[in-house]
């Protein structure tokens, strides 16, 4: 049986206005142990990804100011996503296809969840490796 995207997918995504700005977006990362965000419109549709690397890459090594930069002027926009009704061999192939390691997954265009290349280890391969370091906790 194939299996859904729904089944394998953290459920429990965090997310900001686009205008939150940066040193907001690094302070939730590191209050909830994560490395990417997503960022949404006023609406709640899903406008793109934020994740730390692109907090030192795009914001800090880029000289912006992390307390007046909107998240939006860095994320990753428009965001590699998936359908709730996608399967996990769905998001294999997206995230080859597209070099990405998470993928929102959307309904009607607001997030519900995220699928990360960890996921879809344990998911496919418990045993390996990734899928071990994935279900691990993170490091302080």
């Amino acid at each position: 049986m194939t299996q859904q995207i729904k089944d394998v997918m953290t459920k429990q995504v965090h997310s900001v206005r686009r205008d939150t700005t940066l040193r907001a977006v690094a302070r939730m990362m590191k209050d909830h142990k994560i490395g990417a965000v997503l960022v949404t419109q006023a609406d709640g549709s899903l406008l793109g990804l934020v994740t730390d690397r692109d907090l030192v890459v795009r914001g800090m090594a880029s000289d912006r100011d992390v307390d007046k930069t909107p998240v939006a002027e860095i994320c990753s926009t428009p965001p590699v996503k998936l359908d709730l009704s996608a399967t996990v061999d769905d998001a294999v192939r997206l995230m080859r296809e597209r070099a990405v390691r998470r993928i929102p997954v959307v309904a009607d265009g607001k997030p519900l969840g995220m699928v990360s290349i960890g996921d879809l280890a344990r998911a496919k391969d418990p045993s390996s490796l990734l899928a071990q370091i994935s279900a691990a906790p993170p490091n302080e």
